[in-house]
């Protein structure tokens, strides 16, 4: 799957694989995310809506307000985020309000993700920011973390976040 992405493409889900480890170890939901702008990582951000008794920490919300504090802006132009699993509805909004240019996700989410498993939004027309979508970076590596932490939590082999 390397042949859509670039070594540093991989290098950066890797770090945002690393991020969802993390959340596992502390019994969240293993998603994790890192923004990136011109080769540099500017955000990093992992779910963690049990520990910090917030619904909206999730991964790629945490990473962006990471990068908007680096940044000193809320408008993050020309990056990439580096996802795990694919966003959610609420997540695309910070993304969108954002102006991030570029998503990368690992595995698809298909109950609730909205690039391209279930509501498509970035095909929407209505926007007035359009966001470049890739999917399947580390799509296995990620799915399996997912399939053992809802395994060792359940003890069942599903795959779907909450």
């Amino acid at each position: 799957m390397l042949s859509n992405f670039s070594e540093e493409d991989l290098s950066f889900m890797r770090r945002a694989l690393q991020l969802a480890e993390h959340a596992a170890r502390l019994g969240e939901v293993p998603v994790g995310a890192v923004l990136v702008k011109n080769g540099l990582i500017i955000g990093e951000g992992w779910n963690a809506p049990i520990c910090n008794h917030d619904a909206s920490h999730h991964a790629e919300v945490a990473a962006i307000r990471d990068a908007c504090r680096a940044v000193h802006n809320y408008r993050l132009p020309d990056t990439t985020l580096y996802v795990t699993l694919e966003p959610c509805t609420m997540c695309f909004g910070a993304i969108l309000h954002a102006r991030i240019g570029r998503i990368i996700f690992a595995t698809k989410e298909p109950r609730a993700g909205v690039l391209e498993s279930q509501l498509q939004l970035p095909k929407a027309s209505f926007y007035n920011h359009h966001i470049k979508v890739q999917g399947g970076l580390c799509a296995d590596e990620s799915a399996t973390l997912l399939t053992q932490f809802f395994r060792a939590r359940r003890g069942t082999s599903s795959a779907v976040p909450e």
